[in-house]
């Protein structure tokens, strides 16, 4: 699971708006944005944890006793550890990941930022970042909150995606396009 934008369901944005809300309400969102980064990052990083989340062979029991003691150790605001057992409790564990990055779109609305994703085939270095960021921000006219990811398969090039709208301009995608147009001709 890379964070992307794409993916996320209705069901996720109805559960990360009621969330935001409620932080919103408490007092408590900036707080809980940066436990929601915390916890996005580390299943990002846990290839494990992404099977436990995807895998509804586990009972409701042991999601919760296993996602509270990961929330305990990463010292997660208690309102977090609230939403993720409601998600467990109505087996929705599989869309927490999804729920977590509405919450942080929501929460960059908000701030008047618009999130962006772009893909890669190799790492980006600091002055190509600030180049990319720039040239978003100067498209969309807002802030833009970047996240960026590699994909080998890419090939070269880089796919970006800004709220709905998406520019692929892969050396994969521009290789497949020409062995169709083979195809055809």
């Amino acid at each position: 699971m890379t964070a992307s934008t794409g993916g996320i369901s209705e069901l996720g944005q109805r559960y990360a708006s009621a969330f935001f809300d409620l932080a919103e309400e408490e007092s408590v969102l900036d707080a809980i944005e940066s436990d929601v980064r915390a916890l996005v990052d580390i299943i990002d990083n846990s290839d494990e944890l992404r099977s436990f989340l995807a895998n509804p062979t586990f009972d409701r029991d042991s999601q919760d006793s296993a996602m509270m003691a990961l929330l305990d150790k990463a010292g997660a605001h208690q309102l977090l550890k609230n939403l993720v057992q409601l998600v467990i409790k109505n087996g929705r564990l599989y869309a927490l990941y999804g729920v977590l990055q509405a919450f942080l779109m929501r929460a960059a609305e908000a701030r008047g930022e618009i999130s962006a994703e772009a893909i890669t085939a190799a790492a980006l270095n600091d002055e190509q970042q600030k180049r990319l960021r720039a040239e978003i921000e100067a498209s969309v006219g807002k802030a833009v909150n970047l996240t960026l990811s590699t994909d080998p398969d890419l090939l070269g090039g880089m796919i970006v995606k800004v709220g709905s709208r998406m520019v692929d301009s892969s050396l994969r995608t521009k290789l497949n396009r020409l062995k169709l147009a083979m195809k055809e001709a």
